[in-house]
């Protein structure tokens, strides 16, 4: 029996391979911009792709922020993917300081320009990398399927900073800068990284997701 999905449609988020991969893990998916639909979701998932500002505003403009927030309060399970994850942050300082959905207390800040020995890296990370357990560990989260190491696919420039370490789910090594790879806090999971593109293991992590792992 498929599992009923909802994926907020703000006009962005890379909707079509999110929306397969949620098919394939199980999912029955509705991509809706509604905001009665999305604040009565069983599940809802909010992608995105570009920048943080211009997912907010988008939000915004089509009424989706207070519908999400709607959503969160009823504690049902709730899944950001990558600018998505960043929305559930306090703040984001890419292109100025703009706000978030205040989920996860903490900012988005600038992937370092440097690796750990002061020697330039590309920016944005982009590709494979091995997700480590934050400080409690994942059992029980999205991630309890996979082994520490796995490798999970990143298209980022920016990345959270929480506050509280028991929000920081997963982080991952960047020439020895400790990025924030995944978020958790209640009935909320966010990932940096793109399940939807990290092949068997991402669809284990949204099957996980659909059949309610909870943090």
């Amino acid at each position: 029996m498929s599992i009923p999905v909802t994926v907020v449609d703000y006009g962005s988020g890379n909707l079509f391979s999110v929306t397969r991969a949620l098919e394939e893990s199980g999912g029955r998916v509705t991509l809706s911009g509604d905001l009665a639909t999305v604040a009565a979701a069983e599940r809802l998932v909010l992608p995105g792709v570009g920048a943080f500002s211009a997912a907010m505003w988008a939000l915004a403009e089509r009424g989706l922020t207070d519908a999400i927030r709607r959503f969160v309060e009823t504690e049902r399970p709730f899944l950001g993917i990558c600018v998505g994850m960043q929305a559930m942050m306090d703040y984001s300082e890419e292109f100025g300081r703009h706000d978030g959905f205040g989920f996860v207390r903490g900012g988005v800040v600038a992937v370092p320009a440097t690796g750990a020995d002061g020697r330039p890296h590309p920016v944005p990370h982009i590709g494979w990398n091995a997700l480590k357990p934050g400080a409690n560990g994942w059992d029980g989260s999205c991630l309890a399927a996979l082994e520490p190491g796995t490798a999970v696919y990143f298209v980022h420039s920016f990345a959270a900073c929480p506050e509280r370490s028991e929000n920081v789910l997963a982080t991952c090594d960047y020439d020895g800068r400790t990025l924030t790879a995944a978020v958790v806090k209640d009935n909320m999971t966010g990932c940096q990284f793109h399940p939807e593109k990290s092949g068997p293991l991402g669809l284990k992590i949204l099957g996980r997701f659909l059949n309610g792992a909870r943090p």
